[in-house]
């Protein structure tokens, strides 16, 4: 049976807290769904519309906020996020062989999560280091001029 997810006072009273630091609830909705996915790894579903109606938005608001930033996640993802550059410069530089074998050694493809629910492979545009490609962002870290070897040794690193 599934545990029914609700805010909490706490919960709430962070929300308020955020309202107060900005000008719009809009401008607050980052920050508080970044405070939730904090505490959930994601944002659910039957969260939306209470955390729109306590930030005094339409839940479409808050929805298209959510869909709109990459790091906002509406659906469970992995405790370890890898994100590959599949701008020009990594296809110049080689991303697809990479992207190839991280599927091939975590045995998912992008948008998917591991079973063990430890990864989740996420394309993104771009990670700014064009100069260093190709590039992968593990979670918080960056690693430039990635190779098929360091791959392996990078993964392991977050077993």
């Amino acid at each position: 049976m599934n545990k029914k997810l609700f805010l909490d006072e706490q919960d709430k009273k962070i929300i308020e807290k955020e309202k107060k630091n900005y000008e719009s609830p809009r401008a607050a909705s980052i920050e508080v769904l970044k405070f939730i996915q904090k505490k959930y790894n994601w944002i659910p579903d039957e969260l939306m519309n209470p955390i729109a109606k306590t930030l005094n938005m339409s839940s479409s608001e808050l929805e298209e906020i959510t869909t709109f930033y990459s790091q906002i996640f509406r659906k469970p993802v992995g405790k370890n996020i890898i994100r590959y550059c599949d701008s020009i410069v990594c296809y110049i530089t080689g991303y697809e062989i990479i992207k190839k074998k991280i599927e091939f050694l975590l045995k998912i493809k992008p948008g998917q999560t591991t079973k063990n629910k430890k990864f989740t492979l996420l394309p993104t545009c771009c990670l700014g280091n064009c100069d260093k490609s190709p590039v992968i962002m593990i979670n918080d870290n960056t690693y430039t001029n990635i190779t098929p070897k360091k791959i392996s040794l990078l993964l392991k690193k977050y077993k």
